[in-house]
């Protein structure tokens, strides 16, 4: 059975701060709601200063989701690892691993948008070397042990509770991203379906004599909506996906690989396309089972959704798709 996930990222282009506390809350209930009806993980991730509201502050959203559910993780892909200062990071890392019970998971990347580091004050040129040094840190504060830091001896408390650390994958799609996860001994998260870049990691691993392992998107990725009436939904609603993926296409240049990528510039294009797919319960049953996909992606309130649609979307996907997958 395909691992289920439910996205979110909170986007709502329009929303004022009353409609987007309503997008919050909704989106937390919902998490609960996947807590119940046997979700895998729920995936956030974070964009700074982004006119559609696009979601800044995932660990305060995981901290949020963990404080209303019981079993399910939260997967946070990605971080944008040189924005963070890395003791606090390993800090918020380690208290959320400890309320969640080690239900964390991290992906840390470099990110691809310059701005984003302008506003932060943080040196595009030097992303590389920050993210070193962050996932250096957090591994050595990980451990609970005094150790140095920025010509200082610092230590990090309290230890997290997964023995030895929160689960941390370092995010990307270069062989330098490849080669610092191979180098530090941690897991790879390409950010699309590379199998040469998997390959490539697995040679590093060898050459620098650590261990590791990948987890990379399948060649088919897509990110779901279910609704009885596929047509409807994409008439009614399919200029939500379409803003969601036109963000992304503003973002990523030519050597920037991702599972969502899109060149559509219509709603039917999107559709023809299927980086974006509105399936019936049925349709869904089928699509995975029938072996082209690993992980099934549901994201409910893409784009600003409406609410009542992204729960009615949900409820679809946790009553009369994944029982009978489970069955």
């Amino acid at each position: 059975m395909p691992v289920s996930v439910v996205r979110f990222n909170l986007v709502d282009p329009a929303a004022d701060p009353a409609a987007l506390s309503a997008r919050y809350r909704a989106a937390v209930d919902m998490a609960a709601y996947c807590d119940e009806h046997g979700v895998d993980s729920v995936q956030t991730e974070e964009h700074h200063g982004v006119d559609n509201n696009w979601l800044p502050s995932p660990f305060a959203f995981a901290g949020a989701v963990f404080g209303a559910t019981r079993r399910i993780a939260v997967t946070v892909s990605a971080i944008i690892g040189p924005l963070h200062d890395p003791l606090r990071l390993a800090e918020e890392t380690a208290v959320l691993d400890l309320i969640s019970g080690g239900r964390l998971v991290t992906v840390a990347g470099i990110g691809y948008r310059r701005e984003e580091y302008e506003a932060f004050g943080v040196d595009w040129h030097r992303r590389g070397k920050l993210q070193d040094e962050l996932l250096r840190t957090l591994l050595a504060a990980w451990t609970g042990e005094p150790f140095e830091h920025r010509g200082r001896t610092v230590r990090v408390t309290p230890r997290p509770f997964t023995d030895p650390h929160p689960l941390l994958l370092v995010g990307g799609s270069s062989r330098a991203a490849a080669r610092r996860a191979a180098r530090f001994g941690l897991p790879f998260f390409p950010s699309a379906y590379l199998p040469e870049l998997e390959a490539y990691y697995r040679e590093q691993l060898t050459a620098y004599g650590t261990e590791g392992w990948t987890m990379m998107p399948g060649a088919e990725t897509p990110l779901l909506h279910i609704a009885d009436d596929p047509d409807r939904t994409w008439a009614t609603y399919g200029e939500h996906f379409l803003h969601e993926a036109r963000t992304y296409a503003s973002w990523q240049s030519g050597d920037i690989h991702s599972a969502v990528r899109s060149g559509a510039a219509s709603v039917e294009e999107l559709r023809a396309e299927g980086v974006y797919r509105v399936l019936t319960p049925d349709e869904a049953v089928e699509y995975a089972e029938s072996g082209r996909t690993e992980s099934l992606i549901l994201h409910p309130l893409c784009g600003g959704m409406p609410l009542d649609e992204g729960r009615r979307s949900l409820e679809l996907f946790a009553e009369s798709v994944l029982p009978r997958l489970k069955d």
